[in-house]
């Protein structure tokens, strides 16, 4: 069979020529622009569609006219509705307004000023807020830079309480500030230094209080004696004294006090030195660096003021009494001593049960920090403040002060951090920027806190009363702005 001609048969094409594809590729974008258009337009339809309800419904909806229905009986009209004053105490109100303001410690007790959140007056006692329940230990420590006004504060806290029946004594005025306020309010300072006729006998019997059997007197006598010549002692020596030691003291003292009725403290220096009988042979040995730390104050460059009788007679029914110390306040050695003479001679009278309540203030307080003898006596008044019926108050400069009397871990320093554990009332004036952190963390303070420590004012304070605090504008009258001034001689 003949094959066909060539020249007759057609094969189809294998691929598209490229201008058909092009047009397919167009017709695919043009029906997929057209798909877009039309999903469009119907999302705009619908949601034209929705308005056009919502519009509908809002027109169909009945609301009230801005000024209520008419007629007086709508109560629903601002203009015809009176709602009348409502007046409440602060602390119902601080339930509809938490977080204003503190609500204060009430309207009993000594005013200092005005509390600068609330607006209100803030007055402050210590006997007062025991009472109540709100503090379980009466004192008080109060810091501040010099210039800050916390010395008008302690002066005019403590004057102001002589109203309400308190009694104050000063053991430590460094730099005299508080005599003319003494003298003011009808009390007493007694002036003690090199030149000054004034002598303080440290083996004076002291205040005897009412009711005490004469077994009992002088089973006391005899006890704050004893105790008083080792603090003396020890602090001379600046260490803890050896039992040997207290045993050469406490025979002296007997020697002393069976041969005078009025024993003075070269007779137990003497008696130390120069034992008279053979079975105190060995007290010249024992008690040999006692005796030459007492003759000291006796015959050596502290002496003038514990050598003779006293001159000065201790009165605890003045309102006040002061210890000026300016006259030896270069000496830290004299001072403490003289501080813990008048201590151990005040706590005679605070050992009165019939005594009162009375203010202990220990002025420029960073200087005793060193002294373990006095800071000893400092903590059993601080911890038998309820039993005495007294508020000791501790003025420094920085909070940090109750930190340099030795290192961590010290006696002194357990001393001194006792003080301020056993205050439930610490006042915080202006202090430098480099004590914030280090205040903060021994008083416990919050960032807020601490953050207003630099920019407090003169007599501003910031009080912090166990967990409540409050920032307070001391307030002064003209007459008391005038006698606690301490910036004379600068003016």
């Amino acid at each position: 069979m003949p094959l066909p001609d060539s020249g007759s048969l057609h094969a189809a094409p294998l691929i598209s020529p490229p201008k058909e594809r092009r047009r397919a590729r167009a017709a695919r974008r043009r029906a997929a622009a057209q798909l877009s258009l039309q999903a469009d337009a119907s999302r705009r339809v619908a949601a034209r569609a929705q308005v056009e309800a919502e519009r509908k419904e809002a027109r169909s909806t009945h609301y009230l006219p801005r000024a209520g229905e008419p007629g007086p009986a709508a109560l629903r009209s601002w203009s015809r509705f009176r709602v009348p004053t409502h007046q409440d105490t602060s602390a119902a109100l601080a339930g509809a307004y938490p977080f204003l303001a503190e609500g204060g410690l009430g309207s009993e007790g000594v005013f200092v000023g005005q509390d600068l959140y609330s607006a209100a007056s803030f007055v402050f006692d210590p006997w007062r807020l025991y009472q109540q329940g709100l503090i379980t230990a009466p004192n008080a420590v109060l810091a501040g830079i010099v210039g800050s006004g916390k010395s008008a504060l302690a002066k005019s806290l403590y004057t102001r309480s002589i109203a309400f029946g308190r009694r104050v004594y000063v053991v430590a005025d460094p730099k005299g500030e508080h005599t003319s306020v003494a003298e003011a309010v009808g009390g007493r300072a007694i002036r003690l230094g090199h030149g000054l006729p004034a002598r303080l006998n440290p083996l004076d019997a002291g205040y005897r209080a009412a009711g005490l059997s004469d077994a009992e007197w002088a089973t006391q006598v005899s006890a704050r004696r004893r105790d008083l010549v080792g603090a003396l002692a020890e602090t001379v020596l600046d260490r803890p004294l050896s039992p040997v030691e207290h045993t050469a003291i406490d025979v002296a003292l007997r020697a002393a006090v069976a041969s005078s009725e009025v024993p003075i403290l070269p007779m137990v220096v003497e008696r130390m030195l120069a034992p008279d009988t053979r079975e105190d042979a060995r007290l010249e040995e024992d008690g040999r660096m006692v005796a030459h730390a007492l003759r000291r104050l006796v015959y050596g460059d502290l002496k003038g003021m514990f050598d003779a009788p006293s001159t000065v007679v201790f009165d605890p029914s003045l309102p006040m009494l002061s210890l000026d110390l300016s006259r030896v306040s270069e000496s830290n050695t004299l001072m403490s001593v003289l501080m813990t003479c008048c201590s151990a001679w005040m706590e005679s009278a605070l050992q009165d049960p019939a005594g009162g309540q009375r203010w202990v203030v220990y002025d420029e307080a960073w200087r005793l920090i060193g002294h373990a003898a006095l800071l000893r006596r400092m903590d059993a008044q601080w911890r038998l403040a309820r039993h005495f019926g007294i508020a000791n108050l501790l003025i420094v400069h920085k909070v940090t002060d109750l930190e340099t009397g030795g290192d961590q871990g010290s006696m002194l320093r357990a001393l001194a951090s006792s003080l301020l554990a056993n205050s439930e009332t610490r006042i915080v004036y202006r202090q430098e920027s480099d004590q914030i952190e280090a205040t903060g963390r021994l008083l416990g303070m919050t960032g807020t806190e601490r953050s207003l420590l630099p920019g407090l004012g003169t007599g501003q304070g910031l009080w912090k009363i166990k967990e409540r605090s409050f920032v307070v504008q001391h307030q002064l009258h003209p007459a008391e702005l005038e006698m606690f001034d301490t910036r004379a001689r600068m003016g």
